[in-house]
C-alpha cells in the first residue's frame, strides 16, 4: 500500500476502535437501544448526504431493498446492540478483542456456505489458535456458571458471528451491480428503520433525563466518525488497496480501543485478556497468510 493508504488504514482503525470508547461514554447517560438507534440514524443522514453530493441513488427494486433489510439487521442492528449491551458489563478493550474474532467465524461459515472459499490448512490452524484465544479470554469460570460478564462476552461473540454472516451475505450486492457506498447507505438506513421504532417503544427517550454534553458528544462521535466516516474510508481503501490489505484493520482496531479504554476510562485488562489477544492475533496472521508465506522456505 502507498503512504496515503496506510494513513487511511490507521485512521480507520482509530475511528473503529473509538466506537468502543464512544459506546462506553454514551452508556453513562442513555440506554442501549437509544445509543444504537441514534448511531445508525445519524450515520444514515450523513451517508445520504454523501450520496447526494456524489450523485448516487439508492435503488428501488424490491430484491435490493430486501437485501438492504437483511444486511441492516445482521451488519448493524443486531451486532451494534449486542456489543453496546456487552460493553455495559465488560471493558471496552475486552469487547474489541472479542469483536476481532470476526474473521474466524467468516472463514468457518464461508467454508460451510460457499463453494469458492474453502478452508486451507493454514486458515484452519489460524481458526483453531484464534478460537483458543477466545476460550482463554472467557476463562474457566464459565464452566462453573454463567455470570453477567460471561453473558456479555458471549453477546460480543454473537455480534462477531453476525458480522461474519453479513459479510458472506453482502457479496450479492456486487452481483446486483449496487455500488459499495450505496450498499453502505442502504444497509445503515435499513438498520435505522429497524432500531428507531424499537428505541421509541422500549426506551421512551423523551422521558429520560437530558444527557450531558459528554454523552451527546459520544453519540455524535460514534455516528459521524465511527460509522459514517468509517464507511467512507473503508470503501475508499477497498477500491484502491483491495480486500486483502483492508483486512489488516482487524489487527489494529483492538489496539486503539484498548488504549482509549485504559488511558481515558481507566479500564483494566486481566492477564488472560492479554493472552487471549495474543492468540487471536496469531490466529489472524494465519488466516491472513502473508507473514507465514514470507517465512516459508522457497
Amino acid at each position: 500500500m502507498t503512504g496515503p493508504e496506510w494513513a487511511m488504514l490507521l485512521l480507520l482503525s482509530l475511528v473503529w476502535g473509538g466506537s468502543f470508547f464512544f459506546n462506553r461514554v454514551a452508556l453513562d447517560g442513555l440506554p442501549v437501544l437509544t445509543v444504537v438507534a441514534s448511531r445508525v440514524t445519524l450515520a444514515a443522514l450523513v451517508l445520504a448526504a454523501v450520496l447526494r453530493v456524489t450523485s448516487q441513488r439508492i435503488p428501488r427494486e424490491g430484491r435490493v431493498l430486501r437485501a438492504f433489510l437483511v444486511m441492516g439487521a445482521f451488519n448493524n442492528a443486531l451486532p451494534f446492540a449486542l456489543i453496546v449491551w456487552g460493553q455495559s458489563h465488560i471493558a471496552s478493550g475486552v469487547a474489541s478483542i472479542l469483536n476481532a474474532s470476526t474473521p474466524f467465524w467468516t472463514v468457518i461459515f464461508a467454508h460451510l456456505l460457499t463453494q469458492d472459499e474453502k478452508l486451507t490448512p493454514l486458515k484452519f490452524g489460524g481458526v483453531l489458535v484464534g478460537l483458543s484465544g477466545v476460550a482463554v479470554m472467557i476463562g474457566g469460570g464459565a464452566v462453573a456458571g454463567f455470570g453477567t460478564h460471561v453473558t456479555a462476552m458471549l453477546a460480543c461473540l454473537s455480534a462477531a458471528i453476525c458480522y461474519a454472516l453479513a459479510g458472506i451475505y453482502g457479496k450479492r450486492f456486487a452481483a446486483m451491480k449496487v455500488p459499495p457506498m450505496v450498499t453502505a447507505t442502504g444497509q445503515i438506513t435499513a438498520s435505522a428503520l429497524i432500531l428507531a421504532p424499537l428505541a421509541l417503544v422500549m426506551d421512551r427517550p423523551w422521558t429520560l433525563p437530558v444527557p450531558s454534553l459528554a454523552v451527546v458528544s459520544a453519540v455524535l462521535g460514534v455516528a459521524v466518525l465511527s460509522t459514517a466516516l468509517a464507511y467512507v474510508l473503508y470503501f475508499r481503501i477497498l477500491s484502491t488497496a483491495g480486500a486483502t490489505n483492508i483486512a489488516l484493520v482487524t489487527f489494529l482496531v483492538p489496539v486503539s480501543a484498548i488504549l482509549l479504554g485504559t488511558l481515558i476510562l481507566n479500564e483494566v485488562l486481566l492477564p488472560r485478556h492479554l493472552g487471549g489477544m495474543a492468540l487471536i492475533a496469531l490466529g489472524l496472521s494465519g488466516i491472513d497468510g502473508r507473514l507465514w508465506r514470507r517465512w516459508r522456505p522457497t
